[in-house]
């Protein structure tokens, strides 16, 4: 049976798309010449309450994920738990991390690929009441073409909304929109510096689609429909005068407010990368991981802008405080790890003469010889049982980023640009001091002393996020972490936890990615409808606020929601409901984001959305985005799945919901019992078996940290990586530096070919047998697609693993179970879905039936028909 709506006593809201003509990806054959660049597109309430994921805690600890050196790896690494082994060499082995890092291809390669954007929009149709006396401010232009790039900021699930609330409320489909409040677009919003009007009675701000009265510049709120009135601003001889204000000419518009407001407002690029970054990095590590973290963190420091400010903290049994006032030599203050530091010894170390935060114009000598002053870690015990006081360290990292100030009242603190970050190097779990846990999972207390661990990694999180700090916990290594420990410490400061192979290429990448991805701080969001509509759950990087605007606003009804962080990678999945029939022709969407921007300066974001309503199921249909609907739907239910079982129950719940959306909008076959799958939503079926057995619900993935981790990263993520981490991406690599895009079966494994597999957060590179004995078109192939696999990737935080290896190493196995199993189907089944069949020849397709393994995994075909449905017909 389907998920069952949860009732909720939370508000309504609704957001659109903005590239109306979008179309969903192409099924038939494309092929994508070479570009110069890549554009990537990138909780329930009881009362309104935003939900997290809570961290399940499993009993084992957490191997790395493989992390990208170049695109291919050299030899097997240590093999661990259920991930297959490392992939082959193909050309040079893998390189410790360079200086500099590249985060796009350093050289001109035969091929770059630009995707075609899969947004979908709505187009706002005209508004009208009837009230001749009012003029809607909606250009002729503006109706038939949103402008390019809102979609960044918010896609609905569907451009229509229904007007009956029986047929729109227990749809399986779903209703709801994916935020993005930190998104950056080119060209940006309109900006506007003075102070928004706001409708005095429910708090909305004025809009592209108010009515406005012409000779006294009263206009009508879309929201609650209250006449407010505008000072005789908006007073003006005819509608197109009014056209002169951003935000009555487009959806959305930023409110910037510097001036008096903001005394410590600086308005040069510097102030972006003044703040603080924190590098705490873990002592216990071997000779060879050591190598690799030097050279990772030598490329970090000199990829740095100069006015950045570094701080660097080691920690073992001890925490090592890094001094930059001398500039010859490495030397550093020491605490003890056993337990929190005193406030005594953190006034004598920041009121001592010690520099701990230096900018990098001033400090970089002394960083470079602090990195090669590391040494491996020398005494005889193994990676589990070495003593890290992890907690210890960041604790004061946290306060050596307040700085004397923190004694002052916060009203008086000047607040820097953006957050700050502290960003941990770890290869081991947090085992001494406070917030750890025992070496061994055989200790009698080890239950009780995690969930200890737990609460109080999550309140020194807290307690970093009240002084506008993100930590970021950047893994590597064989050992387990202990994921569950970790994870509250980086969730709730507003940063990640990511796990990597080793220290190589793809840390220093990771490390580059989140010392800049802010977009800001000090992050609200409100949300606020048309009264029709109720918000029933919320998904994403933050929680409840409770905000009173009582006393200026009568009757605000909005959500609003703390972010823990602004930034560009991030997004939130808000889930809706019609609460009765649907009497007029549109329903209008707010989203409001207050935040700090870098430069800091105090922004007010408004996107407003219109949607019209629908009798037609059919045209609802037919309005329905299938890829952000298929994200909104895998966000809820990966909410649920908190370890291996609750995936296992999540699979069958994907399963029932497939066949409510048959039963309730598809068609009987006559004289049978198998039900037609709706031909409008032919994608979406597709998209949610990727999900039922990709890594975030099926067994690809074999230890519950791997998927808890990128169960994380996935509930806060952007739409564009949740698409890929949903249902991955498939191109063939052709002749002349072109890629067809592909549907991802197994059928493009074709031993001429080379193919890339974009999976989120992680792309794979597979050649073919006969391509690989070819030395020279095999290396040119790979060239290319690896330069394709960076330019996808080139924004993407975390950076994925980029694998590479040939057709019938065993190593493929990571490819291979990337793909729906199509071989399995019957060839007519096979040409309509995959038509580049039809281009091989009778000996070729017989040859490529050859090279496949039968196995029990059924195909996307053989799922439908075990749920007693008919396969949608691509479209």
């Amino acid at each position: 049976m389907t998920n069952p709506p949860q009732p909720s006593l939370g508000y309504a809201v609704t957001v659109t798309p903005s590239n109306p003509d979008i179309s969903r990806p192409p099924t038939e054959k494309s092929l994508v010449p070479p570009l110069p660049s890549i554009s990537p597109t990138p909780p329930r309430f009881p009362p309104p309450k935003l939900q997290q994921d809570k961290i399940a805690s499993p009993a084992m600890g957490s191997p790395s994920v493989p992390s990208p050196a170049n695109g291919v790896k050299s030899g097997s690494p240590i093999p661990h738990l259920s991930t297959p082994p490392g992939p082959p060499v193909f050309t040079s082995p893998v390189r410790p991390a360079a200086v500099p890092f590249r985060s796009s291809p350093a050289s001109p390669q035969p091929v770059a690929f630009s995707s075609g954007s899969f947004l979908p929009a709505a187009s706002p149709s005209h508004f009208s009441n009837g009230s001749v006396e009012f003029q809607q401010q909606v250009s002729e232009s503006t109706e038939n073409s949103m402008p390019a790039g809102e979609s960044s900021y918010v896609l609905f699930s569907a451009d229509k909304i229904l007007k009956q609330k029986k047929q729109a409320n227990v749809l399986s489909i779903g209703f709801g929109a994916l935020v993005s409040p930190g998104r950056e677009i080119s060209p940006g919003p309109q900006i506007i510096q003075r102070d928004p009007h706001r409708c005095q009675t429910c708090g909305a701000y004025a809009n592209i689609y108010c009515n406005i009265l012409l000779s006294s510049g009263q206009w009508q709120c879309v929201i609650c429909g209250e006449l407010n009135g505008s000072q005789r601003e908006y007073a003006a001889p005819s509608k197109e005068d009014l056209r002169n204000f951003p935000e009555l000419s487009s959806p959305y518009v930023d409110y910037i407010q510097t001036g008096n407001k903001r005394p410590g407002f600086i308005p040069v690029s510097d102030s972006r990368l003044s703040r603080p970054i924190v590098l705490v990095i873990d002592e216990c590590l071997d000779e060879p991981h050591l190598q690799h973290l030097q050279s990772s963190l030598h490329a970090f420091v000199d990829s740095l802008h100069p006015s950045t400010k570094l701080g660097i903290i080691l920690f073992g049994r001890t925490v090592s405080v890094y001094d930059f006032s001398e500039v010859s030599i490495a030397s550093a203050d020491v605490l003890p790890g056993e337990k929190s530091p005193t406030q005594e010894s953190l006034k004598a170390l920041i009121y001592g003469s010690g520099i701990y935060l230096s900018q990098i114009h001033a400090s970089i000598p002394v960083a470079h010889v602090i990195f090669s002053s590391l040494r491996p870690y020398k005494l005889n015990l193994p990676e589990a049982s070495r003593d890290r006081c992890l907690g210890t360290a960041v604790e004061v990292a946290v306060a050596i980023i307040q700085g004397p100030s923190a004694e002052m009242s916060r009203g008086v603190v000047k607040r820097s640009g953006g957050n700050s970050r502290i960003i941990v190097c770890a290869s081991g779990p947090n085992t001494y001091g406070p917030g750890s846990v025992p070496h061994s999972f055989s200790h009698p207390n080890y239950a009780h002393m995690e969930k200890t661990a737990m609460k109080w990694m999550e309140h020194l999180g807290q307690e970093a996020h009240r002084h506008n700090i993100v930590v970021d916990i950047l893994c590597a290594g064989t050992c387990p972490l202990r994921v569950p420990v970790l994870q509250p410490l980086a969730k709730a400061s507003g940063g990640v936890l990511v796990l990597h192979d080793d220290f190589g290429e793809a840390f220093g990448v990771n490390l580059q990615r989140a010392a800049t991805r802010a977009a800001g701080s000090h992050g609200l969001l409100e949300i606020r409808c048309s009264d029709d509509i109720l918000i029933t759950q919320v998904i994403g990087p933050g929680e409840e606020a409770h905000v009173d605007t009582h006393e200026t606003f009568k009757n605000d009804s909005s959500l609003y929601i703390q972010m823990l962080s602004v930034e560009e990678t991030q997004s939130f999945a808000v889930s809706m409901e019609t609460k009765r029939d649907i009497k007029s022709d549109y329903l209008y969407f707010q989203f409001a984001i207050q935040f700090s921007n870098v430069y800091q300066a105090d922004i007010y974001r408004v996107i407003t959305v219109r949607l019209p309503t629908v009798d037609s199921i059919s045209a609802y249909l037919e309005s329905v985005q299938d890829e952000v609907a298929a994200v909104l739907i895998a966000k809820k239910t990966l909410l649920r799945a908190k370890n291996y079982a609750d995936a296992v129950d999540m699979q069958t719940a994907i399963d029932e919901r497939v066949k409510d959306i048959a039963l309730k909008l598809g068609s009987q076959v006559p004289k049978s019992k198998l039900y037609r799958f709706p031909k409008q939503l032919s994608m979406l079926p597709e998209l949610l078996f990727h999900l039922r057995r990709g890594p975030l619900l099926g067994s690809i993935i074999g230890h519950e940290d791997e998927r808890s981790v990128l169960r994380n990263l996935f509930l806060n993520a952007s739409f564009d990586l949740s698409l890929r981490m949903v249902a991955p991406r498939c191109l063939m690599h052709r002749e002349k530096g072109t890629f067809e895009e592909l549907p991802a079966y197994d059928l493009a494994m074709q031993s001429d070919a080379a193919v890339v597999l974009d999976h989120g957060t992680d792309v794979f590179i597979w050649l073919g047998a006969e391509l690989a004995a070819d030395e020279g078109r095999s290396a040119a192939a790979l060239a290319a697609c690896r330069t394709l696999a960076e330019e996808l990737t080139e924004v993407r935080f975390p950076a994925p693993r980029i694998l590479a290896f040939k057709e019938g190493s065993s190593q493929a196995r990571y490819f291979v179970s990337r793909l729906i199993p199509a071989h399995k189907d019957p060839p007519y089944e096979q040409e309509a879905r995959f038509p580049q069949l039809c281009s091989l020849t009778t000996e070729q397709r017989m040859k490529l039936k050859s090279s496949f393994l039968h196995f029990d995994e059924p195909s996307f075909c053989e799922w439908m028909r075990s749920l007693k449905l008919v396969p949608p017909e691509p479209r």
